[in-house]
């Protein structure tokens, strides 16, 4: 069974050639992001930040499928999810809902239960036209059984968000294509063991 420096070791070999563009993506979704976050001041913040967040999230998982599917990236398949907007949103309040209250009755199960969801925008980039509900339970099912993998593939990357506090931030974004790729990695690994899926990111060309 693959571990978490499997993913790792997958993940940075495949961002080579692609480490600059994935961290200027980083860069941008992260300024963006704070701006959501400085116009919380005047009480709209947390309504873009809702809006916005599933669209992005599902084009951070996008870009990351192409590294490890070995595929182009570029900057603009950032705001790939904003085609699939509605249900992007949709995917990401029910999932936080249900998350919050799962964690209203302990912290554990909900943390649990944001690890039965983690792969469910890699499964709407893949499977765009199944519903909300459809993907939150076709993660579920992929994470049965995997949930304490993915878990130690996140501890794993703590050493680099320690260092990079050293560098005041800057190097998150070369940590996050990192991690972001290494989760995809994860989630690839994790198809066979259900019926296939039909990829259906937009990719561009392949490379190679």
């Amino acid at each position: 069974m693959l571990k978490a420096k499997n993913f790792r070791l997958e993940a940075w070999e495949k961002l080579r050639g692609k480490w600059g563009t994935f961290a200027l993506i980083a860069f941008i979704h992260s300024l963006i992001m704070g701006v959501c976050g400085a116009l919380t001041y005047i009480y709209v913040g947390e309504i873009i930040t809702l809006l916005v967040g599933g669209p992005f999230a599902l084009g951070l998982a996008m870009i990351a499928l192409n590294v490890v599917r070995t595929r182009k990236v570029e900057v603009n398949q950032l705001f790939s999810g904003f085609r699939e907007f509605g249900k992007a949103f949709i995917v990401n309040l029910l999932n936080s809902i249900l998350i919050v209250l799962w964690t209203l009755l302990l912290i554990i199960p909900g943390i649990i239960k944001s690890f039965s969801y983690s792969m469910s925008y890699y499964i709407l980039a893949d499977e765009p036209t199944l519903t909300a509900t459809e993907i939150r339970h076709h993660s579920i099912e992929l994470m049965r059984g995997n949930k304490w993998r993915l878990f130690c593939l996140e501890v794993s990357f703590i050493g680099w968000w320690i260092l990079c506090i050293l560098t005041l931030g800057i190097l998150s974004f070369w940590i996050i294509p990192y991690q972001q790729s290494a989760i995809a990695a994860f989630y690839q690994s994790l198809l066979p063991k259900v019926e296939a899926t039909t990829p259906q990111v937009e990719t561009g060309q392949a490379e190679g």
